[in-house]
């Protein structure tokens, strides 16, 4: 049984941490850690696990967390560089869902984030964690940096398209719309519940901090296909909020440089047997709520008019393939489990 701690299990990436893992088959939780929350039993904060999960909050102890296989970190950026060396040390396989690793370029990340880089050090051996890319550099990670949840909705919709080198690389656009859960566990006007209902916005049009992220991952698929590092990608990204709890839905934009490329045939081979990515049949447009507390992605593929655009349409859950999910997901890779270990329960409906 591989033992599993949590660290920073307040938000709602942590509790479907807890969720996810309370059933799955191989794993059992055994630390968990808030300093806000410090001895408190989880089941106060979350009635849903009342029964299930039996342990109270403690605080963050290296020794304590040293006794684990696996450490996922559930908290806002900043906070894992401040622990993460010492527990690698202590030769602990960590699983970071903040955006602390995500992002090789050290000043990049410090002008997205607006702080220093904790520990710079550690970026180059933090393997970044979209199985459906990564996965053999996943299985011998000590370190994985966890996608965004709009990046992985994003990236999985362009890479049958990235990799084939089918497409104009200065003209790439994604509309992503979010669920609220999405902005994290916290007391905030524009979060609440008269703020979103009945209302759809973008935000952050200029810039969000997902952009850097998302462009470095198609600049790779890029140079990979291309074999060049002159390969660079243009990418217009504007996020929206929705007014539903959770869900991402992403319409991605592309021009064909290849106008006879089956682009429904390639997407249903490029993620042929892959256990989390479903390519709907052609003509689909796949909904929010058909990957509700599921690790799936679901996505489908349109040429309007049967002209040069392709149009790609992405949906997945934001807490669970867009993070904790997916963050499961690569701890079986790396424990050698069945990758679907714990992640097989079909989406909520209603």
């Amino acid at each position: 049984m591989i033992k599993v701690g949590i660290v920073g299990a307040t938000g709602y990436t942590g509790a479907e941490l807890l969720r996810l893992l309370a059933v799955h088959p191989e794993a059992e939780v055994t630390v968990i850690t808030s300093r806000s929350e410090q001895g408190k039993p989880v089941a106060d904060l979350y009635p849903s696990l009342r029964g299930i999960v039996e342990l109270a909050f403690s605080l963050p102890d290296v020794d304590q967390l040293a006794q684990c296989d696996v450490v996922f970190f559930a908290t806002p950026h900043g906070v894992a560089q401040s622990m993460v060396a010492s527990i690698l040390e202590r030769g602990v396989k960590v699983i970071d869902l903040s955006a602390d690793f995500r992002i090789r370029d050290v000043p990049t990340w410090e002008s997205w984030y607006g702080q220093t880089h904790g520990a710079p050090e550690l970026i180059p051996q933090a393997v970044y964690g979209l199985p459906e890319l990564n996965r053999e550099a996943i299985a011998n990670a000590s370190l994985i940096a966890c996608p965004g949840c709009y990046p992985t909705s994003v990236q999985l919709g362009f890479l049958p398209l990235m990799e084939a080198g089918c497409i104009d690389l200065n003209d790439l656009i994604a509309n992503s719309a979010s669920g609220v859960s999405g902005a994290g566990r916290q007391a905030s006007i524009s979060g609440l519940h008269t703020e979103v209902s009945d209302s759809f916005k973008a935000y952050a049009a200029s810039g969000h901090r997902h952009l850097p992220e998302i462009v470095q991952g198609l600049n790779d698929m890029a140079l990979s296909a291309n074999g060049s590092e002159d390969a660079s990608v243009n990418l217009t990204f504007v996020p929206h909020l929705l007014p539903i709890n959770r869900g991402i839905h992403s319409t991605l934009y592309a021009t064909l440089t290849d106008l006879t490329v089956d682009v429904q045939a390639l997407f249903e081979a490029r993620y042929a047997g892959e256990p989390f990515v479903d390519v709907m049949p052609a003509g689909s447009h796949p909904q929010t709520n058909s990957v509700r507390g599921s690790n799936v992605c679901r996505i489908a593929v349109h040429r309007p008019n049967g002209g040069a655009k392709v149009v790609v349409l992405v949906v997945e859950d934001n807490l669970t393939k867009g993070a904790s999910g997916q963050g499961i997901q690569c701890m079986n890779i790396i424990c050698g489990l069945a990758e679907n270990a714990g992640l097989a329960a079909p989406a909520l409906l209603p």
